[in-house]
């Protein structure tokens, strides 16, 4: 991409650089050349405090934040722990958009997600689409959390930077890619679904038990092209982005643009895993949103060099898949026990 927006030797920082989305911009900011990336682990750093979050920003002024860091899950981790979903995410939010702005940062990058939508919904969402009062029960806490962000950052624009869109929220679909989740009961549809044939076939199980009717259809984007699509809108000018969302808003939708049946992607996991058993679809379990696609017309009009067509193909997205399933060994899935014990760190 024809760079605008010099940031190449401007300091970085990644929050949740270890995982899905953080590792593959952390990749991709690397690949393009950018001289200064920060990064910290959690282990270093606790996001919920404060004081902690203060003097890293103190001590270090970074001129661009990224924030992939978050408490995430699926829906039985949504359901179960709404609490943690909601407090931990907009402490974190808040800690490092205030300090953000206390220290002057350029630019702000927001990972949301396409819960933040309502539930009912025919159309692909577009942007304006936001319904505080249609929210999706079963992770409505996350969706809380995300929303507020989004706001954060849209509102600081408005009041503070003549709407200029300095700190913007990316919110992509469903991703899956390296260092992606496998957790049994915090891991997302594609992750769960690697690991559930991964193991039928190595220890020649009878059937394969699918949660719920698996008649939702989602929207699937590889981490490494939304790493590429996100690198490509912080290098955009400001005044570009901003003669398409003209201060209305802050967020733009990524994402391929197309979706599937959870029934079709069982089918192609299936034949990537060789398995021979049967499909049992366990309706006890709920389905969530029905449909989650993204209208990202708002994308192709601010950076068309971004949206690559081939994302749109069915066999693009097969052949994603497999490349990562392909990688799958058994201490892929170690346990990471998740802490959801009251934390209120300040």
């Amino acid at each position: 991409m024809n760079l605008n927006y010099k940031i190449k030797n401007e300091k970085i920082v990644i929050f949740g650089h270890k995982g899905l989305i953080g590792s593959a911009l952390l990749k991709e900011f690397k690949l393009r050349g950018y001289k200064q990336i920060l990064t910290v682990s959690k282990k270093k750093l606790d996001l919920l405090n404060l004081k902690k979050v203060n003097n890293f920003f103190k001590k270090n002024k970074p001129k661009l934040v990224v924030l992939a860091a978050a408490r995430v899950g699926g829906i039985y981790a949504n359901n179960t722990y709404p609490f943690n979903f909601l407090y931990e995410n907009m402490i974190i939010q808040n800690n490092l958009i205030t300090c953000a702005i206390k220290y002057s940062c350029k630019r702000f990058i927001f990972l949301g997600s396409s819960c933040i939508y309502p539930k009912f919904w025919k159309k692909p969402f577009k942007e304006n689409d936001l319904n505080l009062s249609n929210l999706e029960k079963t992770n409505e806490s996350y969706a809380i959390a995300k929303i507020s962000g989004l706001k954060l950052c849209e509102n600081y624009n408005r009041q503070f930077n003549n709407q200029l869109p300095n700190f913007i929220t990316i919110i992509p679909p469903n991703l899956f890619g390296p260092n992606d989740n496998y957790d049994d009961k915090n891991s997302h549809v594609l992750a769960a679904l690697m690991k559930k044939f991964f193991f039928a076939k190595q220890k020649n199980l009878k059937k394969v038990e699918i949660w719920g009717s698996g008649n939702p259809k989602r929207e699937f984007l590889y981490s490494e092209d939304a790493a590429k699509i996100i690198s490509d809108l912080v290098e955009l000018p400001l005044k570009k982005i901003h003669k398409y969302t003209k201060g209305n808003f802050s967020h733009i939708n990524i994402g391929p643009g197309v979706d599937y049946k959870i029934r079709t992607l069982v089918k192609i996991i299936k034949k990537i895993s060789n398995y021979n058993g049967k499909i049992f679809y366990n309706k006890k379990y709920p389905d969530g949103v029905k449909r989650k696609l993204l209208d990202v017309s708002l994308l192709k009009k601010i950076s068309p060099e971004s949206f690559d067509k081939n994302l749109t193909k069915k066999k693009n997205f097969e052949q994603k898949i497999k490349m990562i399933y392909e990688k799958l060994e058994t201490k892929t899935f170690k346990k990471n026990k998740k802490n959801y014990s009251l934390n209120l760190s300040i």
